[in-house]
């Protein structure tokens, strides 16, 4: 009899590790879901990343819930902007130049810059490279 009961711990042992391995590997499997899902999307041709990232400065810059229409209503921006941006790898802001430079005070073009360099775009773009383009802001 004990000799039964030694077998039934070790299938029901057998059993619980076997469960266990399912439990493990699903896990994983939804963590690399995860990880593989919040990866920027690469954009490699000029047009295609200009196009992207004129697209998402509007949608961000589109009330009431726009990231960067929230910041520009706090600090209290007003007015047409202007600027040159340069994009870099993983959706950094490298440059943020005032084109129509004379048209707002300096102060608030310069809040406004900030702004814009401290956003990030959804997207990334090929590693070593950088795309220049003019965008309008209004107020």
């Amino acid at each position: 009899m004990s000799n039964e009961s030694s077998e039934e711990n070790e299938d029901t042992n057998n059993l619980n590790i076997e469960r266990m391995k399912q439990i493990i590997t699903a896990i994983l499997i939804l963590v690399a879901i995860a990880t593989f899902g919040q990866k920027k999307q690469l954009v490699e041709y000029r047009e295609n990343v200009v196009e992207k990232a004129i697209a998402e400065l509007d949608s961000a810059s589109a009330a009431p819930e726009g990231a960067i229409f929230e910041k520009v209503t706090e600090a209290g921006i007003k007015g047409h902007y202007v600027f040159d941006i340069t994009i870099r790898e993983k959706g950094f802001v490298a440059t943020v130049f005032v084109v129509n430079d004379g048209e707002n005070p300096i102060p608030m073009q310069n809040r406004m810059k900030d702004i814009i360099k401290a956003y990030r775009f959804s997207f990334k773009v090929p590693k070593g490279k950088s795309y220049k383009f003019q965008h309008e802001f209004n107020f």
